[in-house]
């Protein structure tokens, strides 16, 4: 890793870039050059988001539902989950938005850890919650979804709706296609993951569209701590450096 010095240089350098080349080029492109201008909007989010989050220490990623009451045990989970990860000495990440995503960002806050949130720009606007310390507001679905998988150790998936199911879905995929390395992605919450899990193993295992030992791909849990240990001691057993995500030319090497 780079030291301070080199880490403030490169920083430096690309809000350079940003401010002197990327956004006057967005000011000067015409009406009619919106997919271009798009291009550049893709670039600058993307590099913000890695100037953000490269020098982060091991993280994980927390998803579920931005309706979870403070009240739902869920949320107290989530909120415990987090603290516990922050005492380990990993950052939390999360969407940023309310619900689960609150509960992990106030757990990682009360321990005094790094909390992180991600947050989308939506037409019904999604607020940050407050206890995000390090946030970072996206245009773009799939530039936050690089972010989440790229700078997470695992996955901790949380009952939740659409977005809840998209990221599990994603993850999945990614991983079954060797796009993303060993990576934890952990269902918590069996009264709610077992319904679908049983469907998976009854239709698209049972119809050929799965094998069997992709669903173990997954791993489900009721137990907090349990969810914390997994992650730990798999970092643990993982080869230094490790990253989930694989380079486009890691991934031409087989690696």
């Amino acid at each position: 890793m780079a030291d301070d010095g080199t880490g403030k240089i490169i920083k430096a350098l690309l809000d350079d870039i940003v401010q002197q080349e990327i956004k006057p080029s967005l000011d000067r492109l015409s009406r009619s050059q919106m997919d271009n201008r798009r291009v550049f909007r893709i670039m600058a989010e993307m590099v913000t988001g890695i100037e953000l989050m490269w020098n982060m220490p091991d993280a994980i990623t927390m998803f579920g539902s931005a309706r979870t009451k403070s009240r739902d045990p869920v949320y107290k989970a989530a909120r415990y989950i987090a603290r516990r990860f922050c005492e380990e000495g990993y950052a939390v990440i999360t969407g940023g938005g309310p619900g689960v995503m609150e509960a992990a960002n106030r757990g990682a806050t009360e321990a005094d850890g790094v909390s992180i949130g991600l947050n989308i720009t939506l037409p019904t606007e999604q607020k940050p919650n407050k206890y995000v310390k390090t946030l970072l507001n996206f245009h773009y679905f799939f530039i936050r979804k690089v972010m989440f998988v790229k700078y997470s150790k695992a996955f901790i998936i949380m009952p939740g709706g659409f977005g809840t199911m998209d990221e599990l879905f994603e993850s999945l995929t990614l991983k079954q296609t060797g796009k993303m390395q060993k990576f934890p992605i952990i269902l918590f919450d069996s009264t709610y993951w077992a319904g679908l899990y049983h469907w998976m193993l009854d239709n698209m295992v049972d119809r050929g569209y799965l094998g069997s030992e992709e669903l173990d791909l997954l791993i489900m849990t009721d137990d907090p701590d349990e969810v914390v240990d997994e992650v730990v001691n798999f970092c643990r057993s993982q080869e230094e450096p490790y990253t989930p995500y694989i380079e486009p030319e890691d991934y031409a090497e087989g690696i």
